[in-house]
């Protein structure tokens, strides 16, 4: 069946301009020309995703999507991207703090429009699988699939346009950094799947905010660093491995408690997010970035060598930095 999507906008042309490029991407498109033409229609029908103009006589956007909120509580809420061709940046944060997933920009760009409607639409289902697998709560945490996992992971890691296979690569050396130090194989595949999963919260992260090529607002920064947070709240119920939001919330914290999202020093960071937020930072150097390529293996080890008792936990930062040493061909990088 194909996706259905709702454009919301008192402008005929942009109406039909966005039916046109949506229809040839095979989706389905229903035209409203107001909000109060949207409450209406949702009463009876349950599109996947809704294209909402801000600026519209009467009932402006923002009003529209405060007043759906409303009558969708208890509900499964519409996703929602707004549509603009305002650059204003209290505007985004005023859409982003009603729950809108993100912001397209008018005039449409045909391929960008319909790339990120597909990518909004495939984020939203991943997640909803994953909650549902929560919810059924009748298998142990090993039948919990792998591949629906390690799938979330390759679409958190693609809201960045530099993060791809990131997830995956900081499992991979989470994983190892554990079986160098002793930990049982039951902690190893544990640590191994905290770290599919520990950027889980940029799910509820706009894509505009994380790919923006320009320097964030703090309110945009708040965002940013509002995902941890967000990512064991998604975790929490998870009954059959509690665990699980350890790394999500904590990976962000450093050992002499300069981190975030709640300033925990040295041994009172679980040991998990320890490992992982070395791996997590060993990625982040040697990966390719808008700005530069992946650093040399030197000033990686430099780096690491600088963060002990800072920022990282001087046990497992001296395991990565022996693996960074017996990797004679660096190896361990983006490919």
């Amino acid at each position: 069946m194909a996706d259905w999507i709702v454009v919301v906008d008192d402008d005929v042309a942009n109406l039909k301009l966005a039916g046109y490029i949506l229809s040839k991407s095979h989706m389905r498109v229903s035209a409203l020309r107001s909000g109060q033409a949207l409450l209406d229609y949702v009463g009876d029908n349950k599109p996947d995703l809704i294209l909402l103009d801000i600026l519209m006589p009467g009932m402006d956007g923002f009003e529209t999507l405060k007043r759906l909120r409303e009558k969708e509580k208890g509900e499964e809420q519409i996703p929602v991207i707004f549509l603009t061709a305002n650059e204003d940046e209290g505007s985004e944060l005023r859409g982003l703090q009603l729950g809108a997933m993100d912001f397209i920009k008018k005039p449409f760009v045909p391929e960008v429009l319909a790339m990120r409607v597909r990518h909004t639409i495939d984020l939203i289902r991943l997640q909803r699988s994953l909650e549902s697998e929560v919810k059924r709560k009748t298998r142990v945490v090993e039948s919990l699939s792998l591949h629906v996992v390690q799938t979330l992971a390759d679409a958190i890691d693609a809201k960045d346009t530099y993060t791809n296979g990131h997830s995956g690569r900081v499992a991979n050396y989470s994983r190892e950094i554990a079986r160098r130090a002793g930990f049982s194989e039951k902690r190893q595949s544990d640590i191994y799947m905290m770290g599919l999963l520990h950027d889980v919260g940029k799910i509820g992260v706009p894509d505009a905010v994380i790919n923006k090529p320009a320097t964030l607002t703090s309110d945009e920064w708040d965002l940013i660093k509002n995902h941890p947070v967000m990512g064991a709240r998604i975790l929490k119920n998870i009954k059959e491995m509690p665990e699980l939001t350890i790394g999500a919330r904590w990976h962000h914290e450093k050992y002499d408690g300069t981190g975030y999202p709640d300033g925990l020093i040295g041994e009172d960071i679980p040991e998990e997010a320890r490992i992982i937020a070395i791996a997590d930072a060993y990625d982040a150097m040697t990966s390719r970035r808008s700005y530069r390529d992946v650093l040399p293996q030197g000033v990686v080890r430099e780096e690491l060598e600088k963060g002990k008792g800072k920022q990282f936990d001087p046990r497992f930062a001296d395991i990565m930095l022996d693996m960074i040493n017996e990797d004679t061909g660096f190896e361990m990088k983006e490919s």
